[in-house]
């Protein structure tokens, strides 16, 4: 058990093991032992908001580069409301998020959170492996110690720890009209683009009035196969919603247009919209299917819960950052830079072998020997 508990707390430390993940070159070199702020007296070493910025750098350029293919020109842009670029903006989050940290830390034994034997041999060999697996210039340019790293991957471990005990305290509760979910199918018929003639608007109206007789003559049917049948570019979906419309729901908080849920919460379980429903967008035939889904009112509750709960956390932990004292450095933050051609970057994880369940449960042993 302990060789399981160390393999996982390693696991959930590893978000700053990077070898060599310096790509680039600093334009000012940092003194990581300056310090940048002070959290109720406690110091907090520029060499820490080094490390965590860099590694928030690296996540959000991957996020980028995943769904825009690159993640150039993300940090030098202008922010028109502040006039900040992002990447000043970037640095003074990434301090405040470590200054929450301290607060967590000083918060912790309220919530009986502690940092155990376990996760302090984890967390010691972590940081020496981060040491030894980056170069002398990338340790340089990040101006951070082996301390330093203990100290961020400690803070990070209460962190993580401190999140459920506190959300605990929110005690929420999830209402039926909140979380009730229906479920429907759906054909749209498009009359988006600016191709489209008047004719063949007119044309797609009269399908997608086809589709809904059809339909209705068979409600219980395929209504893909029915959509097909008209024409082959056409198909079913289904969908869910909130049963009941809530006071501050409007068409933007929903997947779907609002005539279409005007449409449907009018239903019975099986019936189908009697007429065409026209949008912006298209005509839409809908179907009823359950009036009461249970899986996804399951799925709904428990998101709802998840968010509230996460919304006390938050709300509580801003006012204790609010409540703190806190001084900041400008001077010395102002050395910590995120620019678009200063960059760190994690490399490609080499594909680990596979191993047999012997081979494996041979390793899971040896640790455990640990």
């Amino acid at each position: 058990m302990k060789g399981i508990v160390k393999r996982t707390a390693v696991t959930a430390l590893a978000g700053v093991m990077a070898a060599g993940m310096l790509t680039g070159c600093g334009s000012k070199t940092l003194d990581g032992s300056q310090t940048v702020a002070t959290v109720d007296g406690t110091d907090i070493p520029l060499g820490i908001v080094s490390l965590y910025a860099r590694e928030q750098q690296m996540q959000t350029a991957a996020m980028y580069a995943s769904y825009l293919g690159s993640a150039a020109e993300i940090w030098d842009q202008k922010d028109d409301d502040t006039g900040e670029t992002y990447g000043q903006k970037a640095v003074s989050e990434t301090l405040k998020s470590v200054e929450l940290m301290y607060v967590l830390k000083e918060k912790a034994p309220d919530y009986k959170v502690e940092v155990t034997a376990d996760d302090e041999k984890a967390i010691e060999e972590a940081a020496s492996e981060f040491m030894a697996a980056n170069s002398e210039e990338t340790i340089k340019e990040l101006s951070v110690t082996e301390d330093q790293v203990k100290t961020l991957l400690e803070l990070q471990t209460i962190q993580q720890k401190i999140y459920n005990p506190i959300k605990a305290e929110a005690n929420v509760t999830v209402t039926d009209d909140e979380a009730n979910q229906s479920a429907f199918t759906y054909v749209s018929v498009s009359t988006s683009g600016d191709d489209l003639t008047d004719d063949d608007k007119k044309k797609k109206k009269e399908q997608a009035q086809q589709i809904l007789d059809k339909v209705k003559a068979d409600p219980s049917g395929d209504m893909d196969e029915i959509a097909k049948g008209v024409d082959d570019s056409y198909s079913a979906l289904t969908g869910t919603f909130t049963t009941k419309k809530s006071d501050d729901e409007d068409s933007e908080s929903s997947a779907y247009p609002e005539e279409v849920l005007d449409v449907l919460r009018g239903l019975k379980e099986g019936e189908v919209g009697s007429d065409l429903i026209e949008t912006d967008t298209g005509y839409y035939i809908v179907r009823l299917d359950k009036e009461l889904d249970e899986d996804a009112t399951k799925t709904k509750r428990d998101s709802i819960k998840e968010s509230k709960e996460y919304d006390y956390y938050k709300e509580t932990t801003d006012k204790w950052l609010d409540d703190a004292e806190v001084k900041e450095y400008k001077k010395v933050l102002k050395t910590l830079t995120i620019t678009d051609k200063h960059t760190f970057t994690a490399p490609t994880p080499t594909p680990v072998p596979e191993t047999t369940e012997t081979e494996t449960t041979e390793v899971e042993t040896t640790e455990e020997e640990k």
